[in-house]
């Protein structure tokens, strides 16, 4: 992969980073592609000299994504949403992508969906991951695509978000809370995604799923953090009918397509290919996030985990 031009859409945001990480530590050059470059100029101090090029595009615009993919040896998509209009990116901008790298003769795509994406799916965003990847198989039929589970790290909008809760409420309202997930660690993630991209005549056009080694409920992940954060507080189940009303709400704490989502698990199918198969060991949360959870304490990293 030395010497490759990788272009990643998306390659500015929460994956994208660690995606481009590890390509840049490989030698590869990489092209962050996104609709406001200022907003990834975070990694252009992780390469060197002239390594990390940026260009405007929106997945949208089938002549802008033609532009970003322009003599490129790779392609990533990245790109996803969790409010919005979920067919123009999930479907129709995954299909552009697509489009544009067999256009352009790249020996590699790897697309990232999500465990949920079914045709069948209660909500959205899980029916326009699958009509996503169909369209991204069409086009362009050796394409790896990528399934993760709930993905954690030190950004996330996922531990960050639970423990901000945990930290302002006394009794913690939990949703969905028998649901179960399988938290995979970004750093993960992006090892797996650059193993895809680095070696698509072993890994193109097959689909992994991407889950932690624990399988944990909405309501084990926020009692987990809670004793991570030194703040065991009740945990109060929220009925089904009273989350309906909460995702009403504009603004709300969760929106009606999520609280859909909420009604199957998140996990690793049997049988499918995963991090293994990606040659990645699966890292377990409580190995790693405690580094950032310990922020959340009352009293930072001189805290102990004596409750609240």
């Amino acid at each position: 992969m030395k010497d490759d031009l990788v272009t990643i859409f998306g390659g500015g945001g929460f994956v994208g980073r660690q995606v481009a990480q590890v390509l840049l530590a490989r030698g590869a050059r990489v092209r962050i592609a996104q609709r406001d470059p200022s907003k990834a100029l975070r990694v252009k101090p992780l390469g060197g000299l002239g390594q990390v090029q940026f260009i405007a595009a929106d997945i949208r615009n089938p002549a802008s994504v033609a532009r970003a993919v322009s003599g490129s040896d790779v392609v990533i998509n990245l790109v996803g949403i969790l409010k919005g209009d979920f067919d123009a990116f999930h479907h129709r901008g995954a299909a552009n992508v697509a489009k544009a790298a067999a256009e352009a003769g790249v020996s590699a795509l790897v697309h990232m969906s999500a465990i949920g994406a079914d045709a069948d799916s209660p909500s959205a965003y899980g029916r326009s991951k699958v009509a996503g990847e169909a369209a991204v198989k069409a086009a362009f039929p050796t394409a790896t695509i990528i399934r993760p589970s709930i993905i954690f790290g030190a950004e996330d909008q996922f531990l960050n978000r639970f423990a901000q809760i945990i930290a302002m409420l006394p009794v913690v309202p939990v949703i969905g809370g028998a649901t179960k997930f399988q938290p995979v660690y970004v750093a993960d993630v992006a090892q797996a995604i650059a193993n895809a991209a680095e070696q698509p005549g072993v890994h193109g056009g097959q689909t992994y799923e991407l889950g932690g080694p624990q399988v944990q409920s909405m309501k084990d992940i926020n009692q987990w953090i809670a004793i991570a954060t030194g703040r065991n507080k009740p945990l109060v189940d929220v009925p089904h009918a009273a989350a309906k009303l909460l995702a009403m709400m504009p603004g709300g704490p969760i929106t009606s397509d999520q609280l859909a989502m909420l009604g199957r698990d998140n996990v690793v199918a049997p049988g499918t290919k995963g991090l293994d198969a990606l040659g990645v060991v699966a890292t377990p949360m409580a190995g790693v996030a405690d580094k950032w959870m310990v922020r959340y304490r009352r009293h930072g990293r001189f805290a102990g985990r004596a409750n609240a």
